[in-house]
């Protein structure tokens, strides 16, 4: 099932592998000291799935296999997107302003340009260089400070302590400096990535457009130098020359893709403001189908599982192979307390599923587990697994597999599937507990007992 509030914890998310693509920030304001900030994680199968059709022609136009960079949806309603190792994280609140595909397409296209160019293997270079550079005006301002106090000449302590205050100055703008660089070239290398996927780059365009828009009527005004970004009227100018010289500029999207951006724009809209975020979201178009989407789920979030269920029924009349329609369903009956019913409509929703996504197939297991019939927990068993060998990260479905193995009374694996969960969560000291209990009911190098102690020799760093 879908988590909407799923925290993902920060402690491998350094300053110095944090990249934001069109905020003016230097790094993204979760990154903190461990513990302090959890990053809340969207998990939802239809706009991963949607996103994952963005990326993936780019990222082969990138040369990179999309296999191997994971994109994670991150719930806030900023316009953002970053890239840190091998992810590349998108705020909801990118593809809910964006008003068509090709807008989140273009911001995607400029992340991955940070990601095959190796942005951030040379940012940790200039980060490094910048701290030098501090440093050593920080260690000869204090020697001049120190000569003018021996010397009893205030002015020259004056000049130490300029230096002091100047040397981070001067190591932090050559650090935006070259932040500001790397923007540029990200945004020729999205340029390239979408002709080479033919592609429009209007709404990389548009995107930029719509930020100095906002910038220009909330009165920002800010100093380029100490911009981790080019100004976004900088960046427009380049790009309106770049992108009307492609052929594909005036591309639309197609009807399809557009209605699936929709669907998605309304799901996020419904689970971050509820029926009055539906309305502002799609204004005049409130009979549209994605609109009524959104509405279906807020009247379900609202705590109206009847009128929801008939809202979404509705909907399934109109579009019976929807995939996401049916999942919605199963979430509805799952509340209500149906969970049978609930495994059906997951099952139906996992058969229409092109992407196959591993969430929902988990959740059709997690349906039998509430269930309750003992006869069918092998079952759960086999569909959670399932469900994890597409999508090891889905932390929750190893709560209901543990759950799954105690009613089947093999503690053992109950407790080695708690242990994957906690660890899969970033909580390594549970896991590392549960990981003990479990190895001790199983027989050595045996293959539960080898991946309990990966669990146990696996050593976390801590930033």
């Amino acid at each position: 099932m879908k988590e909407w509030r799923r925290q993902l914890s920060t402690a491998c998310l350094a300053v110095a592998l944090a990249f934001s693509c069109v905020m003016p920030t230097a790094t993204p304001s979760f990154a903190q000291s461990a513990g302090q900030r959890r990053l809340p994680v969207v998990r939802d199968a239809e706009i991963e799935s949607l996103v994952r059709d963005y990326a993936s022609p780019i990222l082969k136009a990138a040369g990179l296999s999309p296999s191997r960079v994971e994109i994670v949806l991150v719930n806030d309603l900023n316009f953002n997107a970053f890239v840190a190792g091998r992810r590349i994280f998108i705020n909801t609140g990118t593809l809910l302003d964006s008003e068509t595909p090709n807008e989140t397409i273009g911001v995607i296209a400029h992340e991955v340009g940070h990601l095959a160019g190796g942005h951030q293997e040379r940012l940790r270079d200039q980060i490094a260089r910048a701290q030098t550079i501090a440093v050593v005006a920080g260690l000869i301002g204090a020697g001049v400070a120190a000569a003018g106090a021996a010397s009893g000449s205030g002015a020259v302590a004056g000049l130490g302590s300029g230096l002091m205050t100047s040397g981070s100055g001067i190591a932090q703008r050559g650090l935006f400096s070259y932040q500001r660089t790397e923007e540029t070239t990200a945004d020729r290398s999205a340029l390239t990535y979408l002709q080479k996927t033919n592609q429009s780059p209007k709404g990389l365009l548009d995107s930029f457009e719509g930020l100095m828009r906002k910038n220009m009527l909330a009165g920002i005004s800010r100093d380029t130098y100490l911009s981790s970004h080019p100004a976004p009227q900088d960046r427009i100018g380049f790009l309106q020359t770049a992108a009307h010289e492609s052929p594909f500029f005036d591309k639309k999207d197609s009807p399809d893709l557009q209605l699936r951006h929709d669907f998605a724009r309304a799901k996020i809209a419904a689970y971050n403001g509820g029926a009055a975020q539906v309305r502002r979201s799609f204004g005049r178009q409130l009979h549209s189908l994605p609109a009524l989407y959104g509405d279906a789920i807020a009247t379900h979030l609202a705590g109206s599982p009847k009128a929801a269920l008939d809202k979404i029924d509705a909907l399934i009349v109109k579009q019976p192979n929807n995939p996401w329609f049916h999942e919605f369903r199963g979430e509805i009956l799952m509340t209500a307390g149906r969970a049978n019913e609930a495994e059906a409509a997951f099952s139906k929703a996992a058969k229409l599923d092109p992407s196959k996504s591993g969430l929902i197939q988990a959740s059709i297991g997690q349906a039998i587990v509430t269930g309750g019939r003992p006869e069918k927990m092998k079952d759960a068993v086999a569909q959670i697994q399932r469900g994890l060998e597409a999508d090891p990260g889905n932390s929750s479905a190893y709560r209901f597999l543990a759950m799954a193995y105690g009613k089947l009374g093999q503690i053992g694996d109950a407790e080695l599937a708690t242990a994957e969960g906690y660890w899969e969560a970033g909580n390594f000291k549970d896991a590392k507990v549960f990981a003990a209990r479990a190895q001790q009911k199983f027989r050595p190098n045996s293959p539960q007992w080898r991946r309990a102690q990966d669990i146990l020799v696996t050593k976390v760093k801590r930033p």
